[in-house]
């Protein structure tokens, strides 16, 4: 079973709960949603000689029930899925974050990042993705991406769009439960049921049901919107944090992942398979980075840390934290804890050059500019 559907504000909205961010937060206490308004965050442009689109899907898993709220019976999955598109004329941008979702986040963030808890219109990021214009014609590789452990998706959007401007379909994996906020279909805004840094069962849940919902988005693939435009042969995963471990254990289980990078996520608690390409991406600033390089020791992979940096440059706050920063809405123990003290768009760059280029050789290309005039 599956749904896709319009970005719409939600029908109804569950109390505000408190969300594992990272995979290691404190609890937090549940507070009220805040109005919208102030300044808007604005992400990177993408890169590649195409437009792109992006559609938001649901599945369904009937063999499952749901691990955090058994109540809520089969799990359910959001996605959201990037293509290179023929032409976005005349179709609008695509917000960010659903109405819905912005106001989930905006009263999450200074709690859990010490971001400003006014002054920040999170619902008017826009992307640059086109929502519902026609993808570019051909068969593509396909990229899974899983977030940091209680994040969404939706931070992933700046590297999803990069690659799918170069010739690849993104597929953005929410894990709902987990994930700080997803929208489902009907509208509901479900939030996280975690509280504070996971216990080893906790964690091993996280695990298992992150890789039980991107083999769910792996085998129902074809029931994408405009599934025709991808080739399920040349199929990687990216995943930050929590998502990196995440990948590397799909990896380990499911020979259809041709190639993994990792961004600073602890490889383990099962061994790498050692028979994939690997990319390993790391800041120097992050508290767990000793333990992460201990847990990378020894694998063949390719390798880059990024200097005077933090865990989530890794992610959109690249680009989001900086200029709050300086709109003087947030302090530089803030900036440094969550991107670093360097320049954060140059390391966010350098993190899509690097992807672009491991993803490029290691699924035999992303395709080059097609015979045509591709319209923008």
């Amino acid at each position: 079973m599956n749904d896709t559907f319009a970005l719409r504000p939600p029908s109804r909205r569950a109390f505000l709960g408190a969300v594992l961010l990272g995979a290691a937060s404190a609890g937090l206490p549940a507070v009220p949603a805040r109005a919208s308004g102030g300044l808007v965050p604005v992400l990177p442009a993408p890169t590649g000689p195409y437009p792109v689109d992006v559609v938001r899907h649901a599945f369904t898993d009937p063999a499952r029930t749901d691990p955090w709220d058994p109540a809520l019976g089969p799990r359910q999955v959001v996605v959201g899925v990037v293509y290179p598109a023929r032409s976005v004329t005349g179709f609008p941008r695509a917000p960010q974050l659903t109405p819905g979702e912005a106001a989930v986040f905006g009263a999450l963030a200074p709690l859990v990042r010490g971001l400003p808890a006014a002054g920040v219109d999170w619902a008017g990021t826009l992307t640059h993705a086109h929502a519902g214009a026609p993808p570019l014609p051909g068969r593509r590789p396909v990229v899974l991406y899983t977030p940091g452990g209680g994040d969404a998706r939706t931070l992933g959007t700046g590297l999803a769009e990069e690659l799918a401007s170069h010739g690849a379909v993104v597929v953005l994996v929410d894990h709902p439960g987990e994930a700080s906020q997803v929208e489902l279909p009907d509208g509901t805004v479900r939030e996280s049921v975690l509280h504070g840094p996971p216990d080893p069962a906790t964690f091993r849940t996280m695990a298992d049901t992150r890789v039980a919902d991107l083999r769910l988005v792996l085998d129902r693939l074809g029931e994408l919107p405009h599934a025709a435009v991808t080739d399920p042969c040349r199929t990687g995963i990216l995943g930050h944090s929590a998502g990196g471990t995440a990948a590397a254990l799909l990896a380990a289980r499911d020979p259809r992942i041709r190639a993994v990078a990792n961004l600073e996520g602890y490889l383990g608690p099962e061994p790498w398979p050692g028979d994939r390409p690997l990319l390993l991406l790391r800041t120097d600033g992050f508290e767990g980075a000793a333990r992460i390089e201990r847990s990378w020791a020894g694998l063949r992979a390719r390798r880059r840390t990024l200097r005077a940096a933090n865990h989530w440059v890794l992610t959109d706050h690249a680009a989001i934290v900086p200029r709050l920063h300086a709109a003087g809405l947030v302090p530089d123990a803030v900036r440094d804890g969550l991107v670093g003290p360097g320049d954060a768009a140059a390391s966010f760059a350098a993190v899509r050059r690097e992807l672009r280029g491991f993803f490029g050789r290691e699924l035999r290309g992303l395709p080059g500019r097609e015979a045509g005039r591709v319209r923008r």
